[in-house]
């Protein structure tokens, strides 16, 4: 066959190429949408169950993260929590917002995880002892598929105060980017007696820990 045959096929091939190739982009962009859609719960998920998440100074968020993983905001710099309310784990309605007045200590955690088990003995020791000083806990329960493991893991650990049960993780993702946001499970923030977030931790906590979180927040006026 000449060169001027093959050129001649190759030209009269290329348009049935051309006509495929809408549909090829049709499927590429349907399976691009489908992973953006669960991109952001994704990015929250995968880092589940470490033993923190991203550490370092100020990001010019208004926020500082100490050596030992503590965030901390300026009371001027804080700002308001998103909207955390829905049903509990063991069935009742719930807003954090109705604490306002209080502190608030708000835990995402699974029963499935390991160092939510650790540090579980901790919450409860230090909200019986600062319950009566104006602090309410809350916890956020996440990626368990039925609630019966989370009460159970309450049950278990003595937990009494109420955690909203949250299995996709969207009330973490209304908190704004480069907020003092949760970004692992266990993470901890402190919301202080006027709704806006103070503190922040994305380990697990030992008392220590948790109460030097608590500490500045309790001796505001």
């Amino acid at each position: 066959m000449s060169a001027a045959s093959r050129a001649l096929q190759r030209s009269n091939r290329t348009p049935q190429l051309d006509r495929r190739m809408p549909q090829r982009l049709n499927r590429t962009r349907g399976r691009a949408a489908l992973l953006t859609s669960g991109a952001a719960v994704a990015a929250l998920l995968l880092s589940a169950c470490g033993s923190g998440g991203t550490k370092g100074g100020g990001n010019g968020a208004g926020f500082v993260t100490g050596t030992d993983g503590i965030a901390t905001v300026a009371k001027a710099d804080r700002i308001p929590a998103p909207d955390l309310s829905g049903e509990t784990i063991d069935g009742k309605q719930l807003d954090v917002a109705d604490y306002k007045g209080k502190i608030v200590v708000l835990n995402v955690w699974g029963s499935w995880c390991g160092p939510c088990r650790l540090e579980a003995k901790n919450f409860v020791k230090v909200e019986a002892d600062v319950k009566d000083q104006g602090v309410q806990f809350v916890g956020i329960n996440t990626r368990d598929t039925d609630t019966g493991p989370a009460v159970a893991f309450e049950k278990s650990y003595g937990v009494t105060y109420p955690s909203l049960y949250d299995p996709t993780g969207r009330l973490m993702l209304r908190f704004k980017k480069g907020t003092l946001n949760p970004q692992a499970i266990p993470s901890t923030l402190i919301i202080d007696r006027e709704g806006n977030v103070a503190a922040r931790s994305l380990s697990a906590l030992s008392e220590e820990k948790l109460r030097k979180m608590l500490k500045p927040i309790l001796a505001e006026k």
